[in-house]
């Protein structure tokens, strides 16, 4: 426990480093203009799209036409636009978190070693191909939970539960080999993410619970959907600025745990892997009686 709030709050610090702020810039601006430009060629065919699937479902067409009777004709505009953007409040999420940990991780883990960890040896135990490929399983597997989760979502406590343990999950998974793909060697990758699960695992849901509270603007541009532009830009900013700061949370944990590792390792060195030398036979004295006996016939 000592060591989680130690590191929370490096972490914290870290994140008002001058470097750390640059370097949010990066991510912010390819994921704003992946969403931006995606929505200006692609808004009013998503929601015209929608609106269509919505008009085949009679019980959907029957709650409009009451909501109209009871004054609240309104609600038939927005709610497309509304669909469409919880839909794709999911993937800007990830797409935050991917380009957080392709981008902006390495630099930042690079960072905190400089700074505190000088003397720990780089094993390079993973290369970025092998990061990559770990992200995108996780990612879509994430994925694969939120859909099947989502008729879950409509039960009240489950959906303050449900979405940001499943980002927790997927940001312990993709932080934590991220962090460690520099510095541990395979075996201790595994060893770590192992024998270290639970406090990996409780900084992942942490971060899932900050990344959730950007949603929350949401809730404005679904009433408005005339801020939307700019709540996109200022949303993607809060994920980029939070999957960040897990980065930092998890290397300066992670990198601790990788070093009392090693010292571990080295004071529990087993007797038998010590390398033994036979000590030298004493040279023979010259002029001793041994060297004046005759050899032997």
């Amino acid at each position: 426990m000592k060591e989680l709030v130690d590191s929370f709050w490096r972490a914290a610090a870290y994140c008002l480093h001058p470097k750390v702020i640059l370097l949010s810039l990066l991510p912010l601006l390819f994921s704003v203009a992946a969403v931006l430009g995606l929505g200006w060629f692609y808004w009013e065919r998503a929601v015209a799209a929608v609106r269509a699937w919505l008009e085949q479902w009679s019980l959907v067409v029957s709650f409009l036409q009451w909501l109209e009777s009871i004054g609240a004709a309104s609600f038939n505009a927005v709610l497309a636009p509304l669909i469409v953007v919880a839909l794709a409040v999911p993937l800007i999420v990830v797409a935050s978190l991917l380009l957080v940990a392709w981008l902006m991780t390495p630099s930042l883990v690079n960072l905190v070693a400089v700074r505190r960890f000088e003397t720990l040896e780089r094993k390079r135990g993973a290369g970025w191909f092998s990061a990559a490929l770990w992200s995108i399983g996780y990612m879509l597997f994430a994925l694969l939970l939120l859909v099947l989760s989502l008729p879950l979502w409509f039960i009240p406590p489950l959906v303050l539960v449900l979405p940001p343990l499943i980002w927790g999950w997927l940001t312990y998974k993709v932080m934590s080999f991220d962090v460690l793909a520099d510095h541990a060697s395979p075996d201790e990758r595994k060893q770590l993410m192992r024998d270290q699960h639970w406090p990996l695992l409780a900084i992942g849901i942490v971060a899932g619970y900050l990344g959730a509270a950007p949603s929350l603007l949401w809730a404005v541009s679904a009433a408005t959907l005339v801020l939307a532009p700019l709540l996109v830009v200022l949303s993607v900013w809060l994920y980029t600025l939070v999957f960040a700061f897990a980065a930092l949370w998890f290397a300066h944990f992670a990198l601790t745990a990788l070093q009392r590792l090693r010292q571990r390792a080295t004071v529990e060195l087993p007797a038998e892997l010590v390398p033994l030398h036979a000590a030298p036979s004493p040279p023979a004295l010259e002029g001793s009686a041994t060297a004046a006996l005759p050899p032997p016939p």
